[in-house]
């Protein structure tokens, strides 16, 4: 054996510790702009296949020039939000696709799940331990739905014996009765997963996956508020609606709404809530369709192809052009130089404030 030679302590060059110190340097822009864009043909499939050249980007009107181009896919990071305040009927249909959830996710990828009705509750954190996330869902399994059906607000059944209309032995004048409110806070459960999501690697691709009936009541956040959070975080929301909102006569129904106030939780149907913010959502922040299947493989074909497209996207990027006095908000249109093609990308963007 040679001679063990030392050194006087801090004589030792650093890069000699660690040899990987040093060595490169990662510059990342704060003021870039990542746009993740779905391209479908009229029958809605995935178009692939195009370049830099076929895409316009344009930042309040005004064309970008694109410095970023990939169609490669991206490892995900998706906070499962499980609405557990649907009709048990539904929501047993439910848990029995749960391995195929599972399996629409690729090994590189980490899930959340999150529960709500109510109140919303985090079941388990992100991970990508499919062995974890099975024992959590056989779990699941055993979660309730609600049981009851239409509220009953008249008849015998509603307040005992009546004789025209009154009760008996009770006073002549017939009580009202008003079903008890169930909040069904989507508002904050999107929230909740959003800013957990807000901690994950920039690297991947955020997205909060929705399973529930579409119900909204009750919420302490508004959809504004919850909306400027998924913009600013650069996070897609996609959802698979079921129970009857998934039924054909019932969505051409309620593509009819009533107005509501800005910024406020409850309509002016008051206690019924309101079942049209998925889309909205959706639609807001490049996440597609929202697929509305009512049967179990409807479901599971729907989990599948949702991941897919989280997954396989175009993802453009650009560096804009700092505007003096320009709103913090930048509103974005992506086109494509090809006829009759569908585009989902998000609408818009909060500025970064430039660091000082």
């Amino acid at each position: 054996m040679p001679p063990v030679e030392t050194v006087a302590p801090g004589s030792t060059p650093r890069n000699q510790v660690n040899l990987k110190e040093d060595l490169y340097k990662l510059v990342v822009k704060v003021n870039f702009v990542q746009i993740p864009v779905m391209v479908k043909d009229p029958d809605g499939r995935r178009v692939d296949g195009l370049l830099p050249k076929d895409f316009t980007v344009l930042e309040n009107g005004k064309k970008q020039t694109l410095s970023y181009f990939t169609s490669d896919p991206f490892e995900l990071s998706v906070a499962v939000v499980l609405d557990t305040g649907m009709p048990d009927v539904a929501l047993q249909k439910v848990n029995q696709t749960y391995s195929s959830l599972l399996g629409a996710f690729s090994p590189y990828d980490e899930v959340a799940l999150y529960t709500y009705s109510s109140t919303v509750s985090q079941v388990t954190d992100f991970t990508s331990k499919t062995e974890k996330l099975t024992a959590i869902l056989n779990e699941m399994k055993m979660f309730r739905g609600r049981n009851n059906g239409p509220p009953v607000m008249d008849g015998p059944l509603a307040s005992g014996p009546t004789v025209n209309g009154a009760p008996v032995g009770g006073p002549t004048i017939a009580p009202v009765n008003t079903p008890a409110r169930e909040d069904h806070v989507l508002n904050d459960a999107i929230l909740r997963a959003a800013v957990d999501l807000s901690k994950r690697e920039r690297t991947r691709r955020k997205v909060i996956f929705v399973i529930s009936d579409g119900r909204e009541l009750g919420s302490r956040a508004s959809y504004s508020d919850v909306l400027r959070v998924l913009e600013t975080q650069g996070i897609q929301v996609k959802a698979v609606v079921v129970d009857t909102s998934a039924l054909p006569g019932v969505r051409q129904i309620e593509k009819i709404h009533l107005p509501h106030k800005e910024g406020s939780n409850i309509p002016f149907l008051r206690g019924q809530g309101y079942s049209n913010l998925l889309p909205k959502y959706s639609s807001a922040t490049g996440g597609g369709q929202v697929f509305s299947e009512y049967s179990r493989n409807a479901m599971e074909e729907a989990y599948a192809q949702v991941t897919s497209e989280a997954r396989n996207q175009y993802t453009l990027g650009y560096i804009p052009k700092v505007v003096a006095g320009a709103s913090s908000k930048r509103e974005i249109e992506v086109l494509v130089d090809r006829p009759k093609l569908r585009i989902f990308a998000k609408d818009a963007y909060y500025a970064t404030p430039s660091a000082r």
